[in-house]
């Protein structure tokens, strides 16, 4: 199985809770660690932006693609930023969007429990380990001490970092502390000597860690774990074989490698995705609201869409094409073809992407019939107070509209547009409009009454055009655009851009 550990560091009020999906089993052939094992990949997020929607959906497709099960796993260690509703808000999006998890706090599992906040002995326990073998060490620097190190450090122009200071306590003057109710958090002892590990995607990397970076935190003082620690542990204990993560935790792993080392435990096998970014280059912003997934689901956009354009603009396919839906990326889905290229994403594009989904979506029986419910509701929302005809609100009708629309239109909404609402209300005009258009309105009215009771239900949109011309002919002073005006006045209260259905 894959593992995706790329932080969806979408904030409401300071949440930080990130999402962990995995997969079990995956055939051999990425680089399994044991024939034996289940394979298992996972994410880690907040709430859903778009960045953390394509990692979910790289490690969803890897895991169908391998035969793999989805697992999703909440961080909630940082208690002062959770947010009331971001677990469920999670998984909700990744159901809407058609990838969801086969296991995951709300589903349940053989290998929970799936909040992290409830593994809290299995990570203490850990970290014990890790001091009694001398690979961690109890820290009792005060946050004023290390704001000074930090402050020193940048008025230096250095980067910040822990001088390692409590690393040299013996192991009594450690015990005297801790007898003496101090406070403290865990470090672990970074060593020199890192082993090179063969990325998926980036090949080759070994990154020294201990000569840029100070010891890291993996048990706070509240007793929760950072993320260095909760992830290697319920990745070796959840089975995770394969991680799949955003590039920028690319110089971690060499950290995380270590930990894996110094635990005696076998690491999976990593693949760092290249970042989602705007078309320009620049890095995709939580503080972007238009990028969080809850609003794309408000504002109409379909999920294939969503899922349509992330993959579009990127790597990891044998073919780059519009239009495909899941289980096209499935099929289509080549590890080997995922490049170390930044995937720009041009969100002026979605319409037209919206468009072609909405296409296949009309163009499915079972799948129109939920459009149908769908615009019902929105018509009678928008027009309840001005409908005379019900049977607009008719299946039939509404199914018509759909398919003489299919192609044209990019979101189901537009469709209780005021540039549409002819369609469900009869349209308003005055007699000063219709005389701004011409004097021989009545007659013209005459003339096509007479034509669609000759054509009755012969009249066909085919030769309709050919009719109106003859019509127009028959008018001793309006010309054929002036009747084709008229026409779009009285059957939609406008005289220029709308159609005439």
């Amino acid at each position: 199985m894959v593992v995706c550990p790329c932080v969806l560091a979408l904030r409401q009020t300071g949440d930080l809770s990130r999402v962990y999906p995995a997969s079990r089993p995956m055939t051999a052939g990425i680089g399994s660690r044991d024939s034996e094992k289940d394979k298992r990949k996972r994410m880690d997020g907040c709430f859903l932006h778009l960045g953390g929607l394509r990692t979910a959906l790289y490690n969803y497709i890897f895991a169908k693609k391998y035969g793999g099960i989805f697992i999703l796993r909440l961080e909630d260690t940082d208690q002062s930023r959770l947010v009331p509703g971001a677990a469920e808000s999670i998984e909700d999006m990744l159901e809407w969007a058609g990838i969801p998890p086969d296991e995951s706090p709300r589903r349940g599992g053989s290998t929970g429990p799936y909040m992290q906040s409830q593994r809290l002995d299995l990570y203490n326990q850990t970290a014990q380990q890790l001091v009694d073998s001398g690979h961690a060490y109890y820290c009792f620097c005060s946050s004023q001490r290390l704001e000074l190190l930090k402050k020193e450090a940048l008025r230096s122009g250095q980067t910040p970092r822990y001088d390692n200071r409590c690393r040299h306590l013996r192991a009594d003057q450690a015990q005297e502390k801790l007898a003496q109710g101090a406070s403290y958090v865990i470090r672990f002892r970074l060593e020199e000597g890192v082993e090179p590990f063969q990325d998926l995607i980036f090949g080759w990397n070994r990154h020294e860690v201990a000569q840029v970076e100070g010891d890291p935190v993996v048990i706070k003082a509240d007793g929760f774990p950072t993320y260095h620690l909760a992830n290697i542990v319920d990745d070796h204990y959840m089975k995770v074989s394969h991680v799949l993560r955003g590039s920028e935790w690319l110089i971690s792993t060499s950290k995380h490698l270590l930990m894996y080392r110094a635990l005696g435990w076998q690491p999976p096998t990593f693949g760092h995705l290249p970042l989602l970014m705007n078309k320009d280059g620049s890095k995709l912003s939580k503080r972007q609201g238009d990028i969080f997934i809850e609003t794309f689901k408000r504002d109409g956009v379909l999920p294939e869409a969503l899922l349509d354009i992330t993959t579009n603009c990127g790597s990891g396919f044998n073919t780059n094409r519009m239009g495909r839906r899941i289980d096209e990326l499935i099929s289509e889905f080549n590890p080997s073809k995922i490049t170390t290229h930044s995937a720009l994403l041009d969100l002026e594009k979605l319409p037209e992407f919206n468009r072609l989904h909405l296409q296949q979506r009309i163009e499915d029986e079972q799948q129109c019939d939920l459009l149908i419910q769908d615009l019902q509701e929105q018509i009678y929302q928008a027009y309840a107070e001005q409908i005379q005809d019900k049977d607009v609100l008719h299946e039939d009708y509404i199914r018509r509209v759909l398919h003489l629309r299919k192609g044209h239109i990019s979101f189901l909404k537009e469709l209780v547009s005021p540039t549409y609402s002819y369609l469900w209300v009869r349209p308003s005009f005055s007699s000063q409009e219709v005389a701004s258009l011409t004097g021989e309105a009545q007659h013209i009215a005459s003339l096509l009454l007479k034509l669609i009771e000759d054509r009755g239900e012969e009249l066909s949109v085919d030769r309709l055009g050919k009719d109106l011309k003859a019509v127009a002919k028959q008018a001793k002073a309006t010309k054929y655009r002036e009747v084709m005006k008229l026409l779009r006045l009285v059957l939609s209260g406008q005289q220029v851009s709308s159609l005439v259905l």
